[in-house]
């Protein structure tokens, strides 16, 4: 259940649920997943010995370079050098090519956190007239009945994370993040990724409504 104090937050939430369009990610196929496989080794039981030692550096490399979700990246880099190498690319060096994808996808990992991180942090403050009141209340009501479809610590932690005001608001996610014992960055992606949640929800319940 939402308390008094949580829904004075929500009324900061709806100014964040804007239309997203969904990601188009390639899916790993049995056919592509044997081909990595076989370009590590022609035996399969030490071509799976060695899938799992690229995934375990892969796992630390993105660990030590601060990436949020290091098992998802690792995953990630694998799956587009199968990708390759389903595509026909001849890769004579498996293990090195893997921490090349793997390398180019750190650069993706910061630019898009630095470009989440402001989207988060500087949000506009939209210019209302009676018919955008109107969306808004809209919005607002859509955003409610969305909430109250996460878990109850999802529902926490999204509407904890934007209560307050600046100073107090970076505090408040400072001791979410230790209550958590998660890195600022790793609780911003939780965050993130609820937000897409409610940012789809909102918009089917609008279309819903229209």
């Amino acid at each position: 259940m939402v308390r008094r104090g949580d829904a004075e937050t929500e009324s900061e939430l709806p100014r964040l649920i804007v239309s997203t369009t969904a990601r188009q990610q390639w899916i790993l196929t049995q056919a592509a997943f044997d081909g990595l496989l076989q370009s590590l080794d022609t035996d399969r039981e030490r071509a799976g010995e060695k899938y799992q030692e690229i995934r375990s550096n892969l796992i630390r490399l993105f660990e030590w370079r601060g990436c949020p979700f290091p098992e998802d990246h690792a995953d990630e880099a694998i799956n587009r050098a199968a990708r390759r190498i389903a595509e026909g690319e001849i890769v004579r060096e498996p293990s090195s090519y893997c921490f090349g994808v793997a390398r180019l996808l750190v650069l993706e990992i910061h630019k898009r956190s630095v470009k989440e991180n402001r989207a988060l942090d500087n949000l506009p403050e939209p210019e209302q007239n009676s018919t955008d009141r109107s969306e808004s209340e809209s919005r607002d009501d859509c955003l409610r009945e969305c909430l109250q479809n996460l878990l109850p610590a999802q529902r926490e932690l999204v509407i904890t994370y934007y209560q307050g005001e600046k100073s107090s608001k970076i505090k408040n996610r400072k001791r979410l993040s230790e209550r958590l014992q998660v890195s600022i960055n790793t609780l911003r992606m939780r965050v993130l990724r609820l937000r897409e949640q409610l940012e789809t929800c909102v918009e089917e319940c609008l279309k819903g409504g229209a």
